[in-house]
């Protein structure tokens, strides 16, 4: 059976997303794909368009959990999950993943965030890609709390966290 990787990260109206932070989404689709692996992300813009990208010029599967309808979805979705719940998709976008990466952020992301760490699932945050990521990574949310995340520094370093979670 083939691993699901669910990927949480800013969509194209964050005015702070980074070409960095796309770079590292694209190279993240581009690994996960060619170890096997199926990208589930939320289908739209942003880091999600980027990680889908990535995933499609290695040939991999992508699967977009949409917020409302299946025309929302970008052009590297192969698979589009209508859900018409908005935002509430965040939780199945979180929780589908066997492991959860997660890269920039703005609310949806901490929300999707926050399912994986209340669900004690593998979550990967990638250091440097900005937003909510670096903020809990540098201990200016949720300061002092016990958590259950790992710190990757690259897209390598995060995608093969995964796979060794998976292992």
């Amino acid at each position: 059976m083939k691993k699901l990787i669910s990927i949480c990260g800013s969509d194209g109206f964050d005015e702070k997303l980074t070409n960095y932070a796309l770079e590292v989404a694209e190279k993240v689709g581009m690994l996960i794909a060619q170890r096997g692996g199926v990208v589930v992300c939320g289908g739209r813009n942003g880091v999600m368009q980027a990680v889908c990208r990535g995933a499609k010029k290695e040939g991999g599967i992508t699967v977009g959990i949409m917020p409302y309808e299946k025309d929302e979805a970008n052009e590297f979705i192969d698979i589009a999950i209508s859900t018409g719940i908005g935002n509430v998709r965040n939780c199945l976008v979180s929780r589908t993943g066997d492991v959860t990466i997660a890269i920039g952020g703005r609310w949806g992301t901490l929300n999707e965030i926050c399912f994986r760490m209340i669900s004690e699932k593998p979550l990967i945050l990638i250091k440097g890609t900005g937003g909510c990521v670096d903020q809990i990574i540098n201990g200016n949310i949720m300061q002092g709390v016990e958590s259950n995340f790992m710190v990757a520094v690259s897209a390598e370093d995060a995608v093969e966290k995964v796979f060794e979670l998976l292992a």
